[in-house]
C-alpha cells in the first residue's frame, strides 16, 4: 500500500482521534509525562500543570542552539501549561475548578502526595464525579512497598528484569532508556482510555493505579510466572533463548541482526551460507538440535557474516525470507528512508524560531492522523487563557498572579 492511499479520507483538520477530550496533567519526570504525552498526540487537549516559575525539564543534552532539553520536548509536546501553585488554598481552589471541565485527570507523585494538597482522587470526585483519575507511581497505591520512592531503575532492578539482561555470565545491565517510565506511560494511556469508556457507558469514572514496578512484569514475557515455577532464568545476551541461532552477528562495516525461527528457514539460511548438507543435518535440523548446538550454529553464522558487507548479507537472507535487519545506531535510523517515510520525525517550530525533528507517534489513523502540532510550551504560557476559559475574571487572574498563586 502506498502511503497516500492509506491517508486517502484523512479529515481536513488533523485534529486527532482524542479531539473533545479534555486532561488535566499534574505529572513530573517521565512516566506520568508520556502517559499523558500519547493522549495529547492523539488529539486530546491536555493542560499541564507546573507550579509557578517552573523551568520544564532541564535533563542533557540540550536541542542545539537552545537551552531546552530535548527531554522536555519529548514528552510535553502537544500540551497547553498553566502554572499554579497547588500547595495554598486559592491554587488548589483554581485546580478543582479546573477538574470539573476535564474527562480525566493524570498525576505521577508519591502515592498521598496530592491528596495532602487537596487534589487527590476524592476531592476531584467531589467537584467531578464521573472523573478518571490516572495515579502512576513506581510501587502503586497500595502494598507493603507503597510508599517507597520509585523511579525507572528502581522498579527494573525491583522486578527482576534488570537480572535477566545482560551478556551471558555477565552482570546485570539496567536498560539505555527509560524503559520502565516508557512501558508505564503506554499502559496508562491504555487504562485512562479504557475508564473513558466504561465512563461513557456507564457514567462512572474511578481511580487507576498504574505501578511501574507492575507495567514491566507485565512486559516481561511471563518471566515472572518461570520465577514462581522456578524455571530457566539465565541471561543470554542478545541470543534469543527459546531458538537458535539468532544474535548479532559482525560484518566487515557494522552489525545486523538475525533471528531464526522455522525450520524451514534454517535450511534456506544453510543454502544462503553455501552449507546446504548441514541443513540436513538430523544434529541441527530441529530448533530443540540446534538449542543443543547453539555454539557450534552460531559460529557457524558468525563466520560467514564476518567476512561480507551488512548490505551483502541482508540482501542475501531477505531473499530467502528470513527475518534480518541492520543494528542500526540512532544517527542512522534518523536517516533511514523507511522510518522517515513512517513519519517517525516530524519537524516542528521551538518559540525561539528554530526547527527542529521530534518523534512522531507510533500509531497511524488512516482518518484521524496523530501528528506533531507544536513543541511543548514555555512552562506557564496558558496561563491566562486556561483561566479565562474556566471563569476567573481579568482583575481576579491579576490579584491571583500578584498574590503569587499563578504564574
Amino acid at each position: 500500500m502506498e502511503k497516500e492511499d492509506f491517508f486517502s479520507d484523512a479529515r481536513s483538520d488533523l485534529s486527532g482521534p482524542l479531539a473533545g477530550v479534555r486532561i488535566v496533567d499534574a505529572t513530573t519526570a517521565w512516566a506520568g509525562p508520556m502517559a499523558s504525552c500519547l493522549l495529547a498526540d492523539y488529539g486530546a487537549d491536555v493542560i499541564r500543570v507546573v507550579p509557578p516559575g517552573d523551568t520544564g525539564i532541564l535533563w542533557p543534552p540540550m536541542l542545539p542552539g537552545t537551552e531546552r532539553s530535548f527531554a522536555e520536548d519529548t514528552v510535553n509536546r502537544n500540551k497547553r501549561s498553566i502554572g499554579i501553585d497547588l500547595r495554598r488554598s486559592p491554587g488548589v481552589e483554581m485546580f478543582l475548578q479546573l477538574v470539573a471541565t476535564a474527562d480525566m485527570v493524570v498525576e505521577n507523585f508519591k502515592p498521598g502526595t496530592l491528596d495532602d494538597w487537596g487534589v487527590g482522587y476524592r476531592q476531584c470526585k467531589e467537584v467531578k464525579p464521573d472523573i478518571v483519575y490516572l495515579s502512576i507511581s513506581g510501587y502503586g497505591q497500595f502494598g507493603p512497598e507503597s510508599a517507597r520512592p520509585g523511579y525507572d531503575p528502581g522498579a527494573l532492578a525491583y522486578s527482576g528484569w534488570m537480572a535477566l539482561n545482560g551478556e551471558i555470565n555477565g552482570p546485570p545491565v539496567k536498560a539505555p532508556t527509560f524503559l520502565a517510565d516508557d512501558l508505564s506511560g503506554l499502559h496508562a494511556a491504555v487504562a485512562g482510555l479504557s475508564a473513558l469508556h466504561h465512563r461513557d457507558a456507564t457514567g462512572e469514572g474511578q481511580h487507576v493505579d498504574v505501578a511501574l514496578l507492575d507495567s514491566i512484569i507485565y512486559q516481561s514475557n511471563g518471566y515472572l510466572t518461570l520465577g514462581a515455577l522456578d524455571g530457566p532464568l539465565d541471561r543470554w545476551g542478545s541470543q534469543v533463548r527459546v531458538c537458535a541461532p539468532t544474535n548479532c552477528y559482525e560484518c566487515v562495516d557494522g552489525y545486523v541482526y538475525l533471528a531464526l525461527i522455522l525450520d524451514s528457514h534454517w535450511v534456506r539460511l544453510c543454502d544462503v551460507i553455501g552449507q546446504p548438507e548441514l541443513g540436513k543435518d538430523p544434529r541441527v535440523s530441529t530448533n530443540n538440535g540446534r538449542l543443543e548446538n547453539r555454539e557450534e550454529v552460531d559460529r557457524v553464522v558468525a563466520e560467514w557474516c564476518l567476512t561480507r558487507s551488512k548490505e551483502n548479507v541482508i540482501a542475501l537472507i531477505d531473499e530467502a525470507g528470513i527475518v534480518v535487519a541492520p543494528v542500526n545506531t540512532f544517527a542512522e535510523a534518523a536517516r533511514d528512508p523507511h522510518i522517515l517515510d513512517r513519519d517517525m520525525l516530524q519537524n516542528t517550530v521551538l518559540p525561539t524560531g528554530e526547527s527542529v525533528p521530534l518523534t512522531g507517534p507510533a500509531a497511524k489513523f488512516s482518518r484521524t492522523p496523530a501528528r506533531v502540532r507544536h513543541c511543548a510550551p514555555i512552562p506557564a504560557a496558558d496561563t491566562d487563557l486556561i483561566l479565562t476559559e474556566i471563569g476567573i475574571s481579568r482583575r481576579q487572574l491579576d490579584q491571583l498572579r500578584e498574590a503569587g498563586i499563578v504564574g
